[in-house]
């Protein structure tokens, strides 16, 4: 028996010590570094029949690889396949990060029983019971999929040799533990571990893997960083509980882009897919009321047409209030400073607060133009046509800049029956003979005059 070895891991970062020590110096926390064994028997976790017969890979001639597309696995969920750059490659190891409550083993297992492929779903934090409380409130069906509830991985793989599924899912990442390392499920070692085995599994056998992950109070997938850099794809889940609106991210994806993202709606009956955010971004009413604007955004590849709230009134306390809601605080401050020295609109004693519908929120500066269309429309009490949307980035000095994909949104808001749009000057416009009229604009003023008269 060799000798059994300990060192010190950061329980946040997984910055490794050989002493222990108050604070970490890499993410200089306190009092989270714990000591951890990290001696492992000789022995491997996974070990198939064709990795024992095969021979060793040989160096290959770039010219001699074979460029053939991969062949992806629908997941018969359109956005989640759309964020994956068109589905599930096999043989890729998966991560799924995202608050408590949020919806991830509800979208996993929302999936794993309408797949067409026979699916392993592996829990080690609820009973099979509980799952099938939840599987029978989304879906009735859902002959192809495994329950199984354990958190030894090698029991796990035993099972897998049994079932022989074509998908596995694991939730979470933080409950599975090995025998080949004498620390507690949830450390740095056992993660780390646990991940490499599955891993191996899943290149020898070209079984697709996806791991649901616990985030950190920072809102970073809690373990050891290397955890993201051995997945091949990292997805957030985000939203707000508070709201039923959830979007899926990609953080990184060697198969495809990061820039797409997947919107999905929580309902009673689990999650469902929005193929068109615009239509409840946007709130339907029957009369027009002051104070509201309709901003071109994009989200990742997507164009979205959302809604921006604006109340201005009188100051009561004497200094006057800055509040907003999904927006940035900062950029609101510098917008009215701009309105009140650029335009001439005396909003320094005036309390304003800014609300963005759908508990989204958006950082791109394109919607600056609706921000101060929403302000002006509440402080003069007239409200904005409903037909009227705006792309435009506002500068320091008044003037309205242009913004990128402006084509992209200008058709977006042509589907959406707009009938105008209003956009930088200063934009190069490619789109032509559209049914949406185009209103250039270059300043504030220009914007004011042309809503306010």
């Amino acid at each position: 028996m060799s000798k059994v070895k300990t060192t010190f891991f950061c329980q946040n970062c997984g910055a490794q010590y050989s002493k222990w020590q108050g604070q970490c110096n890499s993410c200089k926390e306190w009092n989270t570094i714990a000591e951890e064994i990290i001696q492992k028997q000789e022995k491997v976790a996974w070990k198939s029949e064709t990795s024992t017969n095969s021979k060793a890979p040989r160096p290959l001639r770039i010219n001699e690889i074979d460029s053939a597309q991969e062949i992806r696995m629908d997941t018969t969920d359109g956005e989640l396949n759309r964020v994956l750059g068109g589905g599930i490659v096999p043989g890729s190891l998966i991560l799924l990060g995202g608050e408590p409550g949020i919806g991830k083993s509800t979208l996993l297992l929302q999936i794993s029983l309408k797949l067409p492929y026979k699916t392993l779903y592996v829990s080690g934090e609820e009973s099979q019971k509980q799952i099938k409380m939840r599987a029978e409130r989304i879906t009735p069906s859902g002959d192809n999929c495994y329950i199984l509830t354990e958190t030894k991985t090698q029991n796990i793989f035993k099972q897998i040799e049994a079932i022989q599924p074509e998908i596995v899912i694991i939730d979470s990442i933080q409950t599975l533990h090995t025998d080949y390392i004498e620390s507690t499920p949830g450390s740095i070692s056992q993660i780390r571990e646990t991940t490499a085995e599955l891993i191996k599994f899943a290149k020898e056998t070209n079984i697709p893997v996806i791991l649901i992950g616990h985030i950190t109070k920072d809102g970073n997938i809690a373990g050891p960083k290397i955890l993201e850099h051995m997945v091949d794809t990292v997805l957030q889940f985000e939203g707000d509980r508070n709201h039923v609106y959830r979007i899926l991210r990609s953080l990184k994806n060697r198969f495809g882009s990061t820039a797409e993202i997947g919107i999905y709606e929580m309902l009673g009956n689990g999650l469902r897919e929005v193929s068109n955010p615009s239509e409840i971004l946007i709130s339907h009413k029957d009369e027009q009321l002051s104070g509201t604007a309709i901003a071109s955004t994009l989200e990742g590849m997507r164009p979205l047409m959302i809604e921006i709230q604006a109340l201005v009134s009188t100051a009561v306390y004497g200094t006057p209030q800055r509040s907003t809601t999904g927006y940035n605080a900062k950029r609101l401050n510098m917008i009215l400073a701009v309105l009140e020295k650029r335009a001439g609109f005396r909003l320094g004693a005036k309390d304003v607060f800014l609300n963005i519908t759908g508990g989204i929120s958006v950082d791109d500066p394109a919607i600056d133009l609706a921000v101060v269309a929403a302000i002006l429309s509440s402080n003069e009490d007239i409200a904005v046509n409903k037909d009227f949307c705006f792309a435009g980035e506002v500068g320091l000095s008044g003037e309205i800049r242009p913004v990128n994909r402006v084509d992209q949104r200008i058709q977006e808001a042509e589907k959406l029956g707009f009938s105008t749009i209003f956009v930088s000057k200063y934009n190069k416009i490619a789109v032509k003979n559209t049914g949406i009229k185009i209103r250039l604009v270059a300043k504030i003023e220009d914007v004011a005059s042309e809503l306010f008269g």
